[in-house]
C-alpha cells in the first residue's frame, strides 16, 4: 500500500500528456500539469487554421476546462526552464523561490518542433506548422500573397506572388498543397478583379522518390495523382538546397523557383527538453525509453508522445501520431500506479489502428492494416474521425457546420488575416 498521497508532475498538455493525467484521476495521487501555453491543440486538423478553413477556438480548449471535474489536477502555465532527475525537481521560468515543483512520478510530454537540418536560417522566410502561432502566421502570408499580387503591376513579381512552395511530402506539406490549391483555384476565383488566378502555382517538394513514404507505394502513387487532379505540381526527389525571400533553390544545378510563400512540412525535431534528462536520444533528439516507457536508472521518470524512441516488441518503431501519444500516456499513468504499489511495470504494446491523409476536396487515402482505400469514401472516413476525436461537443458542432458551408460552397470564412507587417519588395533573380 502507499503510505501518502504521491505527487505525478506531467510536462506536456498535448494527446499524451492530458491521456495520462486523465488516467491517474484517483484518490492516491496528486498531479501538477505544467504547459507553455493554455490550450490543448488538435494538431492533425492545425493546417485547416493556416489555410482559413477552421477557426483557432475550433480545435483547440483551454486545458483547464478540459481538466475541470478532475478535482486532483493543477494546471500551471509556465515554459519548464529544468529537470533534475536526481533531485526529482521540475523548474518553471526563472523564480528560484516559486518555481520549483518536486515529484515522486514525472511524465515528459512535451513533442517535438521543427527540423530544418541545419538551416535555421530558412525558418523566418519558410514557417512550420506546428502550434497556432504557426498557423495564424502562415494564413496571414498565404491570405496577404493574394493582396500584393493584386497590386503588382509587374508580371514576374506578380506570379512569384501566385507561386506557393510546400517543402516535404509528408501528411502535413501533402494537406498544406492540396487545400492551398482548391484556396487559389476556386476560394478566390471571384474576389480578385485584377489578377488571373489561373496563373496560381502550387509546388510540392519531396528530396525522397515518392510522397507520402509511411504508406504503400500504391496509395502513395495514388495521392500523387489525387494532387495533381487538385492542380497541384509534384516533384519528388528535389532536395532543396536553398530558401530565401525570394524563392527556393532546389538541386545540385541550382534550380530557381521564383515564390515569395514557402510552406516548410520536411522535418521535425524532438523538443530540446529531453537533453535534460541526462540519458542517451536517438538522431532525432528523442529520449530512447525502455519497454515500460521510463529511461535509464529512473523507473519513475518517463517519455512518451513524439519525444520518446521507442522500439517495440515486434522490432517496430512506434510513429509519432497522436494515436500512439495516448496509448503511450495510458500505459506510462499505469505504470506509475503500479511502481508506486511495488508492482512490475507493464511493457508498452503499440496497436496501430491505420492511418490516413486527407489530400483535398473528395481526396483521401486510407491505410488499416491491410485494407486500402482511397478517394471519396477515404476522405468520408477521415472526416468521421477526426471529427470524432475533436475534444468537446461544441468543437464538433463548429468544425462539421464550417466543413459542411465550405463543401457546397467553397468559402473559407476565417480568412481574416491578423498583422499587418509589410513585405519588402524585391528585386527577383529568377524569371518566371
Amino acid at each position: 500500500m502507499v503510505d501518502a498521497r504521491q505527487h505525478v508532475v506531467i510536462i506536456g498538455g498535448g494527446f499524451g500528456g492530458l491521456e495520462a493525467a486523465k488516467a491517474l484521476d484517483g484518490p492516491d495521487v496528486d498531479i501538477t500539469l505544467i504547459d507553455r501555453v493554455n490550450h490543448h491543440l488538435f494538431q492533425p486538423l492545425l493546417y485547416q487554421v493556416a489555410t482559413a478553413g477552421l477557426s483557432s477556438p475550433a480545435i483547440s480548449a483551454p486545458i483547464r476546462h478540459i481538466l475541470r471535474n478532475q478535482k486532483n489536477v493543477t494546471v500551471i502555465l509556465g515554459d519548464v526552464t529544468g529537470i533534475d532527475v536526481e533531485r526529482r525537481t521540475v523548474s518553471v521560468g526563472h523564480d528560484a523561490a516559486h518555481g520549483k515543483y518536486g515529484y515522486d512520478a514525472l511524465i515528459v510530454a512535451t513533442g517535438a518542433g521543427h527540423s530544418y537540418f541545419g538551416h535555421d536560417e530558412w525558418a523566418p522566410v519558410a514557417p512550420g506548422l506546428k502550434t497556432l502561432e504557426d498557423a495564424l502566421e502562415i494564413r496571414r502570408r498565404v491570405l496577404t500573397a493574394f493582396e500584393y499580387a493584386e497590386r503588382e503591376p509587374q508580371r514576374a513579381k506578380r506570379e512569384a506572388w501566385l507561386s506557393f512552395v510546400v517543402v516535404g511530402g509528408g501528411p502535413t506539406g501533402v494537406e498544406m498543397a492540396g487545400t492551398l490549391a482548391e484556396i487559389g483555384y476556386h476560394t478566390l476565383r471571384s474576389e480578385f478583379r485584377n489578377l488571373n488566378l489561373d496563373r496560381v502555382r502550387v509546388i510540392l517538394l519531396e528530396g525522397s522518390d515518392r510522397i507520402l513514404a509511411a504508406y504503400s507505394p500504391e496509395l502513395s502513387d495514388k495521392a500523387k495523382r489525387q494532387l495533381e487532379k487538385l492542380g497541384v505540381v509534384v516533384r519528388t526527389q528535389s532536395q532543396v538546397s536553398h530558401i530565401d525571400a525570394e524563392g527556393v533553390t532546389v538541386g545540385k544545378d541550382g534550380e530557381r523557383i521564383c515564390a515569395r510563400t514557402v510552406i516548410w512540412g520536411a522535418g521535425v525535431a524532438a523538443s530540446p527538453l529531453g537533453k535534460q534528462l541526462g540519458v542517451p536520444l536517438d538522431k532525432a533528439g528523442r529520449v530512447i525509453v525502455g519497454r515500460d516507457l521510463s529511461i535509464p536508472d529512473h523507473p519513475e521518470v518517463y517519455v512518451i508522445g513524439d519525444l520518446a524512441s521507442y522500439t517495440g516488441p515486434d522490432g517496430k518503431h512506434v510513429p509519432g501520431v497522436s494515436p500512439a501519444a495516448k496509448q503511450m500516456g495510458r500505459c506510462a499513468a499505469g505504470n506509475v500506479l503500479l511502481h508506486m504499489h511495488g508492482k512490475p511495470t507493464r511493457t508498452f504494446r503499440y496497436k496501430d489502428y491505420g492511418s490516413l491523409a486527407t489530400i483535398g476536396r473528395n481526396s483521401a487515402i486510407a491505410q488499416l492494416g491491410k485494407f486500402e482505400f482511397s478517394g471519396f469514401p477515404a476522405w468520408l472516413f477521415w472526416l468521421f474521425v477526426h471529427v470524432y476525436f475533436l475534444i468537446g461537443f461544441r468543437n464538433r458542432l463548429v468544425v462539421l457546420g464550417d466543413w459542411a458551408a465550405a463543401y457546397w460552397t467553397y468559402e473559407r470564412h476565417a480568412r481574416i488575416i491578423i498583422g499587418n507587417e509589410e513585405i519588402p519588395q524585391q528585386d527577383l533573380r529568377c524569371r518566371m
